[in-house]
């Protein structure tokens, strides 16, 4: 199965936010390229919020190019065989974390959001940080640190918030 087929199973699969949740399947219907940084129309992105729920606590990345405190993720790769599975990569490679475990259940939340390269269907999912998990910084980002749930608010923002509102509302 192709990465274009397994993004359309996991969007009809999420039950949640049923418009949005149209439009990126309508965008993937107008657009069989859809998945990749190539189409300028937009494309479908994985991102996963870095959790260690044990401690209260989120891993956020200082993003280089956009400046913000954001979850880890970005665009799909040829390699990624599935849609979880390139938000795993994505979420792995940005923390530096090995061992991460996505929870389960899907995505936890879609968010649509304009970027410099074009707009991103966001695909967002939640990972599990395993017990004595050390973060190493990647190229792509300026920072990276950890929040108590209650300062996040002050640091992301909105979508950063609702995904881990969505999250906890699942643990």
């Amino acid at each position: 199965m192709s990465l274009y087929d397994d993004a359309v199973l996991v969007l009809k699969g999420y039950e949640g936010q049923q418009e949005l949740r149209q439009a990126y399947l309508d965008h993937l219907g107008a657009h069989p390229d859809g998945m990749w940084k190539a189409c300028g129309d937009g494309h479908i992105t994985a991102s996963a919020l870095v959790i260690d729920p044990e401690r209260g606590r989120v891993l956020l990345t200082l993003h280089k190019k956009m400046r913000m405190w954001l979850q880890m993720g970005g665009h799909c790769e040829p390699a990624d065989e599935t849609l979880p599975a390139a938000a795993l990569r994505e979420a792995t490679e940005e923390s530096g974390i090995e061992g991460l475990a996505l929870l389960p259940g899907g995505p936890v939340r879609l968010d649509r959001h304009h970027t410099p390269c074009a707009w991103h269907y966001d695909v967002q999912y939640a990972a599990l940080a395993p017990a004595g998990a050390v973060e190493a910084i990647s190229d792509e980002s300026l920072d990276l640190r950890w929040f108590a749930y209650d300062e996040v608010g002050s640091v992301a923002d909105e979508s950063v918030v609702r995904l881990l509102e969505a999250t906890r509302a699942r643990l």
